[in-house]
């Protein structure tokens, strides 16, 4: 296979806002491999919470790039193993190094990533549309900007998040989702929660700061909704810590490194009766269509990503309304509106 790479800067549609900052641009590496004629993609968009650069992946893939060079796709759990055991602490990088790989794989086998694994897009879950954190005037504007969406997620960690739920209540029907990214402490989930679940919201997602272990515990025994671990649950090993701590686990692609390990924290994750979600980074739609296929094995999904661009770099998937459009490409079905890197 041949190896090529290249970062975009994804301009946000607005400026996206959770508790930990701001940002107008998403910086994103994207990886393409080559054999037989056919093109694979995989995206890794950067980030500072998890020291992932552009720089980083780059050195990372180039290290695996004689590998890459005397290997196939057609046999790709071999190869995915051997880059796993070469890049362990470059999960990012092997995140977009796996999507490429699983959509070759699929292209040169003539079929989408999801039927070769036997699933049936029968069962797949909507997507909610995520409403980053603003004034509530703004908030509710977005959220009226993208009406008929089935599920609204809401990013929270602020002095007033009752008041922006409700707020944003009195515009919608829908069911909504909230967030706080590490903003909240055990005390603040189990009295939010009553209050919030009176209000129409499904789950909160990630109330305490992922090193509380405690107060993951505390939240646990007492929120009236159902908790789900995001950066709680980063790697294949996490998915046991969070038994008795969450009620289902948020994978992501770049922390876990890939669909790969992704199917196996499902496995994981149902053995121990969580709820399984899955959600992006603000990827474009080349890393939105690789995270699709996992939606038939999903109870929730996050993959507005795409949506949130102010232009998107790649055409595929595509999510709607929250409905899950796939492409009549195989693989993924990811392709760069410019053609094959070079």
């Amino acid at each position: 296979m041949d190896l090529a790479y290249r970062v975009y800067e994804l301009p946000l549609r607005h400026t996206f806002t959770i508790a930990r900052g701001s940002t107008n641009v998403q910086p994103t590496f994207i990886v393409q491999l080559h054999e037989s004629g056919e093109y694979g993609y995989g995206e890794a968009t950067t980030n500072s919470y998890y020291n992932a650069s552009a720089e980083q992946m780059a050195s990372a893939v180039e290290r695996v790039r004689p590998l890459l060079a005397s290997s196939s796709a057609r046999d790709p759990e071999p190869l995915l193993a051997e880059l796993a055991s070469q890049l362990p602490e470059d999960s990012f990088a092997l995140s977009a190094l796996d999507q490429a790989l699983h959509d070759l794989w699929g292209k040169l086998l003539g079929k989408p990533v999801y039927e070769l694994w036997g699933l049936d897009l029968s069962t797949a879950p909507p997507s909610d549309y995520t409403i980053g954190i603003d004034t509530i005037d703004t908030m509710v504007a977005k959220l009226e900007e993208m009406p008929g969406w089935p599920v609204y997620k809401i990013k929270l960690g602020t002095d007033n998040d009752i008041e922006i739920v409700k707020a944003l209540r009195e515009h919608t029907d829908a069911t909504l989702r909230v967030d706080a990214n590490c903003g909240w402490t055990a005390e603040q989930t189990i009295e939010y929660s009553p209050i919030l679940k009176e209000l129409g919201v499904e789950f909160i997602e990630q109330p305490l700061p992922a090193d509380d272990h405690e107060g993951a515990r505390l939240a646990y025994e007492g929120s009236a909704l159902p908790l789900i671990a995001d950066e709680s649950c980063v790697v294949e090993s996490d998915v046991e810590k969070c038994a008795g701590k969450f009620h289902g686990i948020n994978i992501k692609l770049v922390k876990c490194g890939g669909l790969a390990p992704a199917r196996r924290m499902v496995a994981k994750a149902r053995e121990l009766g969580l709820k399984l979600m899955a959600g992006c980074m603000t990827e474009s739609s080349v890393g939105i269509s690789a995270l699709a296929q996992l939606l038939p094995m999903l109870d929730y999904i996050d993959m507005d990503g795409a949506v949130l661009l102010a232009e998107d770099i790649a055409e595929g998937v595509k999510v709607e309304k929250g409905i899950c459009h796939f492409s009549d490409r195989n693989g993924t079905g990811a392709q760069l509106l410019t053609g094959p890197l070079t």
